[in-house]
């Protein structure tokens, strides 16, 4: 039979392709694969369940020889609770499941769940089981979340519509810069004795990284302020994913413009510093974990009430595809996914 390279599906297509052929067969199961949550209905209230999984591995999603592991707890809890707040739900309970090598230590994994209890007590989430394994290739840990929406207020990716704007919460491209700058001083370290990082000035970019924050924030706010997107994602895989998975589920097409992507003093310093374009950085870096979302036009006031959202541009009909237009309006380009890649 002929085999073909998980690298030409990339990691949406991969689950779209082993997933193809379940469904769902229980009235709970409200929504199952393809959002940020599976939706499940159990009470038959006023309430929806929502739940969704991460998987970190050691030499893939994270490096030990930069991050702590107090930081890789915390942070392997918050990009969960993220989203969970992408589908305008709140996290209640996690369970960890953990595999571990032979080089760790009891010391080791309880600074590892110091993060996860840190995390649990900010965000007010309950840790609730898990498991444990031996590992051989490292440090694994597999997180699930199960959170909490309100039906009729759960958003998904699919319900974007036509003249809809376009909005993201705070700034973009910093995570993945403050990865580039944590690669470089660990290159520049091997083999050097008391090797100490240079890191000044570069704070903020450091911390998007190995800290990042799930926008709870931005989630409070909408509500007060009665606003109802109409679809949501966090930008996990960089924004020109996400756009393209809001507009792929929504059957849409998007305009974004250039000048409008929202970037930080520290991140433009340091792609100039690396000579990197920075739209690039901003646009497919990923792990930012802010918002992405679509409200209709008619809420256009009041989602500028809310400090740090920056209208990115605006929905169109499917024929028009999805394009940014660029900083001196005179061109388009084409968005594309560039995300998820398989090493071989």
């Amino acid at each position: 039979m002929n085999e073909t390279e998980i690298s030409t599906l990339g990691e949406f297509g991969l689950i779209k392709e082993l997933t193809k052929n379940f469904s769902l067969k229980h009235k709970s199961s409200v929504m199952g694969v393809g959002d940020d949550c599976a939706i499940l209905d159990y009470s038959g209230k006023d309430t929806e369940t929502l739940v969704t999984t991460d998987l970190l591995l050691e030499g893939i999603h994270f490096d030990l020889t930069y991050v702590p592991l107090r930081h890789l707890g915390y942070k392997a809890c918050v990009v969960n609770f993220s989203d969970v707040y992408a589908m305008n739900g709140v996290p209640r309970q996690i369970t960890v499941s953990v595999g571990i090598s032979k080089r760790f230590t009891i010391e080791h994994i309880a600074e590892l769940y110091d993060g996860i209890r840190l995390a649990c007590e900010e965000y007010g989430v309950d840790l609730v089981g898990g498991d444990t394994s031996a590992s051989v290739t490292g440090l694994i840990i597999s997180i699930t979340c199960i959170g909490e929406g309100v039906k009729g207020k759960t958003v998904k990716r699919s319900g974007a519509r036509d003249t809809d704007l376009l909005c993201v919460s705070g700034d973009l491209g910093a995570a993945y810069m403050g990865l580039q700058l944590l690669e470089r001083e660990r290159e520049a370290g091997q083999g050097v004795e008391d090797f100490q990082p240079d890191f000044a000035g570069k704070e903020y970019i450091i911390e998007r990284q190995l800290k990042p924050e799930a926008r709870r924030d931005v989630i409070a706010e909408i509500a007060q302020l009665d606003i109802h997107p109409t679809s949501m994602m966090d930008v996990s895989d960089g924004l020109s994913s996400e756009l393209l998975h809001i507009c792929q589920s929504s059957g849409v097409g998007c305009r974004v413009y250039e000048d409008r992507i929202p970037i930080d003093f520290q991140t433009a310093m340091m792609a100039e510093e690396l000579n990197m374009n920075l739209v690039t950085a901003a646009m497919n870096g990923g792990e930012d974990y802010e918002l992405l979302f679509t409200v209709p036009l008619a809420q256009s006031e009041r989602i500028q009430q809310i400090s740090g959202i920056r209208l990115l541009g605006h929905v169109t009909d499917e024929r028009l595809g999805m394009a940014m237009i660029t900083r001196d309006g005179n061109s388009e380009i084409t968005l594309k996914a560039q995300g998820f890649i398989m090493e071989k």
